[in-house]
């Protein structure tokens, strides 16, 4: 069974419609971008597989069980997390507390351990511990925010636009680390991001969506090599 189902989701804001039958799936242990146009339903999609959209039709199942309707705190404690494009950190908190605030319902001892867990995946951050989120660059920020959602020790992360605003060195960095992330924690990672040859480098999955609708999905580096879609949405 897939870790993650999502079968024929509608859904958007209030009375405007954005996805119109979205279905995807995710196994344990991969990782998956979603690419298509501007206004695809790329981040609509992920509000509403974390819980912040509710869809009107269609269902989301995590581990055989359907969470379609749950609030997004419920799904942190069933193993999902988010990371929402840009500031997705407390600017006035230090990295020290953005990461005790990613912990905010574990025990204190774990709590102590996955910081120290968080510096070890991030050394920029210990550096920095005492300094506060604002004085971060964007790429440290974007550090803090997935160190921040990995204290719950998630199966599945989200993570939307994580190298947007970044200068090419910094996306380097965030890329760099989102891999790492993945071959020593082994977590589910689905990724929404504007670098999609980039993100698919380092994906085993791709999706296509255009206009809330799935347009092609499969490998990822069948997606790269596929002519078509390489014209249509991968500038090349």
């Amino acid at each position: 069974m897939p870790l993650l189902e999502v079968n024929g989701v509608f859904s958007g804001y209030g009375d405007t419609e954005v996805l119109h039958g979205v279905s995807m799936y995710a196994d344990v242990h991969e990782t998956i971008t979603i690419i298509g146009p501007n206004g695809a339903g790329k981040s609509t999609l992920l509000k509403t597989i974390m819980g912040y959209l509710i869809p009107s039709s269609g269902t989301i199942i995590l581990q055989e069980e359907d969470v379609s309707g749950l609030a997004p705190d419920k799904k942190v404690k069933r193993g999902m997390a988010y990371v929402p494009q840009l500031e997705g950190i407390f600017p006035s908190l230090t990295i020290q507390e953005n990461l005790e605030m990613g912990g905010y319902y574990i025990d204190s001892k774990h709590v102590r351990e996955q910081i120290e867990n968080a510096y070890s995946m991030f050394p920029v951050l210990r550096e920095k511990r005492n300094k506060r989120g604002h004085t971060l660059s964007g790429g440290q920020r974007q550090m803090l925010a997935m160190g921040r959602a990995l204290m719950t020790e998630p199966r599945l992360i989200l993570l939307d636009e994580p190298s947007a605003g970044l200068a090419p060195s910094a996306a380097d960095a965030v890329f760099h680390q989102i891999k790492g992330m993945h071959e020593s924690r082994g977590t589910t990672i689905i990724i929404v991001e504007q670098d999609a040859q980039r993100s698919l480098s380092i994906s085993d999955k791709g999706y296509v969506l255009a206009t809330g609708q799935n347009e092609f999905d499969g490998a990822a580096d069948q997606i790269l090599s596929n002519e078509q879609i390489r014209k249509a949405y991968l500038g090349g």
